[in-house]
């Protein structure tokens, strides 16, 4: 690459960012290349290994990329339900159970497994390493829509949209009791306002102080957070709502609607204990207190494509369990 002659000087890692084709490597990664010495002077051929040295105008650089390394998660041939994909990036419909990534106490069976297998030698390389590059989760125990990138190229534009929150994510959920615009307790809160068919809740999330595997609302240090909700259906001692996404914080949807009163059935870790109404019958009564997950789907995602700049929109129909917990709650 030759930095062109009426270029001010500039840092080598900025200078060859800005030559190199738009989100084709980021300049993290080149900085990474530079001190690894596969950025040459040209024709010397002298390795440069300082990402801040000064460059000017007609100066030529060789980058060697080398080829991908092997990850340390292996590829395991674990059935996708694939709603997309292309060179770029691939969009699943996660079950409920799944892993996304593997951590301790779950370092096989992950979403990142069954993509090494599925994608193989499609992986371009994020960052030098050939795997799935993930810009996004979803819970274990949450179903469905996410979208991992396959290229440098999609995983940079990706994460510049999910940072500026233009990313179009719907849930749907099914909450005890009905959050409502006319429950003055909930006018009362704070962190609610009222929108045209939403309710907005708007708060800070951080890690609890008291339990550290939780998150909690009004964290000092925490992270801006907004969630709105509206109803979709009425279910007696329940609530299926639509949930949409402002911002992607760790149990965003959980935390928030717990908060205002309205935990979602099923949650183990937010939801606080509630006994389904009398009037059901008693079968009904044992499969909601049965109901084994937070009851929490993706159902929509949305995005402009960061390779092809094409507006591209998926949805994912309510999953059967928690269509039959509805089933349960439409019987009182």
């Amino acid at each position: 690459m030759t930095v062109p002659e009426d270029d001010l000087p500039a840092r080598l890692d900025k200078a060859l960012a800005l030559l190199c084709e738009p989100h084709s490597i980021s300049r993290s990664r080149l900085r990474t290349l530079i001190e690894a010495g596969a950025v040459f002077s040209n024709p010397e051929g002298i390795a440069q290994t300082d990402p801040k040295m000064k460059v000017t105008g007609g100066a030529s650089f060789l980058i060697v990329v080398p080829p991908p390394v092997d990850p340390i998660p292996q590829p395991e041939a674990i059935p996708l339900n694939v709603m997309f994909e292309d060179a770029h990036l691939i969009v699943v419909d996660k079950p409920a159970g799944m892993v996304v990534h593997p951590a301790p106490g779950q370092w096989t069976g992950t979403l990142v497994n069954a993509l090494l297998h599925h994608c193989g030698d499609s992986l371009a390389g994020i960052g030098g390493e050939k795997r799935p590059g993930i810009v996004h989760r979803i819970d274990k125990d949450t179903s469905g829509l996410l979208v991992v990138a396959k290229s440098d190229a999609a995983h940079h534009g990706l994460s510049e949209q999910f940072a500026a929150h233009t990313i179009e994510r719907l849930y749907n959920a099914v909450v005890w009791g009905e959050p409502k615009h006319s429950d003055a307790r909930l006018a009362g809160l704070p962190s609610t306002s009222f929108e045209p068919g939403w309710i907005r809740i708007e708060t800070t999330i951080g890690r609890s102080r008291t339990d550290r595997k939780k998150m909690a609302v009004g964290i000092a240090d925490g992270r801006h957070a907004i969630t709105r909700v509206s109803l979709r259906e009425r279910l007696g001692a329940a609530t299926l709502v639509e949930c949409r996404l402002e911002t992607g914080r760790t149990h965003q949807i959980r935390v928030h609607l717990a908060h205002v009163g309205h935990p979602l059935v099923g949650d183990q870790t937010y939801g606080r204990a509630r006994v389904p109404p009398q009037s059901l019958p008693e079968d009904a009564r044992a499969a909601i207190k049965a109901f084994p997950r937070q009851a929490l789907h993706a159902a929509t995602l949305g995005f402009e494509h960061p390779v092809t700049g094409e507006i591209v929109r998926w949805t994912s129909p309510l999953p059967d369990d928690i269509g039959q917990l509805c089933g349960y709650f439409r019987r009182n």
